[in-house]
């Protein structure tokens, strides 16, 4: 139970206080100048702002960091650059060293790429690096294991050689035929896994075409990640299309997502239905691929051409996925009508967060019907026109 005390403090902390109020400790008293600086707007009482001066906004950024975790130490970060254009201090390395380095500050080095100068561009490198270390860790293990089970129970075999059976799934399909007399198991049928191959035609191949138009910043760092871990899982051919007007194929820079990210060019306008064109032609079994096509569908090209070869790939076999976002954040902005009309042709559409991708993936790979998918994961599918 909050006492009175409290709940004015708060109150205080909240509206802004006048710099000759008592009330508040010293410590208080530099939490509200800390806000203060970014959320005054208009009022007398929240005055101040962090002006041009580095090393003041290097001391803010300390003062935030004592006072929020650094999750909201994030969000503060991110509102600082968005409401006093502190974009430009993100070109001083010095400064850059002392950010908390999240997906959405990647976001903006990557679309500040051609703006940094060679003294920051090192130190540039180290943020994304981190970010990417970080996100590695949290997403490669579950993603690698899922995706990994996945193939495997979509290449089970009940005619194994040796070495590839299941002994414990052999076991447990043939315990009505145990011999008491013997104390053993007559396997009637033998249930394994086919054997790895090299040959392409047995592979499964995964395209991912991503948006990089600026609204899509944080699914462009995912993407990137995720690509990078498919590209190491045996069974899996994957590959990596980014595009705005123009087209980057980064699939032979996979093994290092930072390298990746450095191939992107975030922002510009967005041409759909081109990097459809290309993603079709690097399409050689339709009935082995699983095309995600990672936009918001603002077309900005021939928009319907864009819906006839989306509709002609689904028709040719190929399992074509369409991700309003790939992002942690909630619901994202889309252009309604292109989506309700590639659902119609029967292709998934919806927007799901880094964690459930994997499971997504899945259950793609193992030709489970989406909607069940997302039915369980609480995710509502765009509905076709």
């Amino acid at each position: 139970m909050i006492d009175q005390k409290e709940r004015w403090r708060r109150w205080q902390l909240a509206l802004g206080v006048e710099d000759e109020l008592k009330e508040l400790s010293d410590r208080d008293r530099r939490l509200n100048a800390a806000l203060s600086a970014l959320y005054d707007s208009s009022g007398e009482k929240r005055r101040g702002g962090l002006g041009p001066s580095s090393p003041r906004v290097a001391k803010w950024l300390g003062d935030i960091r004592e006072f929020f975790p650094t999750r909201v130490v994030q969000i503060v970060q991110k509102d600082a650059f968005e409401r006093l254009n502190l974009k430009a201090l993100m070109l001083e390395p010095e400064f850059l060293s002392t950010l908390e380095a999240d997906v959405h500050l990647v976001a903006d080095l990557i679309a500040l790429r051609a703006a940094i100068p060679g003294k920051t561009l090192e130190t540039a490198r180290q943020v994304v690096r981190k970010v990417v270390d970080d996100l590695m860790r949290r997403l490669e293990h579950s993603t690698r294991e899922t995706l990994r089970g996945a193939l495997n129970r979509s290449q089970h075999t009940r005619r194994p050689r040796h070495a590839d059976i299941d002994w414990a799934r052999t076991i447990g399909a043939n315990l009505r035929h145990y011999q008491p007399k013997h104390r053993t198991i007559v396997p009637e049928t033998l249930l394994g896994h086919t054997r790895h191959t090299k040959s392409r035609a047995e592979l499964n191949h995964v395209i991912l075409c991503v948006d990089q138009s600026g609204s899509m910043a944080t699914s462009v760092v995912y993407s990137s990640i995720f690509a990078a871990v498919m590209a190491s899982i045996p069974g899996l051919s994957t590959k990596l299309i980014c595009f705005d007007t123009a087209i980057v194929d980064l699939t032979e820079q996979l093994a290092d997502p930072v390298e990746v990210l450095f191939g992107v060019q975030l922002g510009g306008g967005t041409d759909i239905n081109a990097a459809l064109a290309y993603c079709e032609k690097q399409i050689e079994i339709p009935s082995k691929t699983h095309l995600v096509l990672i936009t918001d569908l603002y077309e900005g090209g021939d928009a319907a051409s864009m819906l006839a070869r989306a509709a002609a790939i689904k028709q040719s076999g190929v399992n074509l996925i369409v991700l309003l976002a790939l992002s942690d954040s909630g619901h994202p902005a889309y252009e309604a009508k292109h989506a309700e009309a590639i659902a119609g042709v029967g292709c998934p559409v919806f927007a799901c967060t880094p964690d459930q991708f994997p499971s997504m993936m899945a259950s793609a790979l193992t030709g489970r019907d989406l909607q069940g998918w997302a039915a369980q994961e609480d995710i509502a599918l765009v509905r076709g026109s």
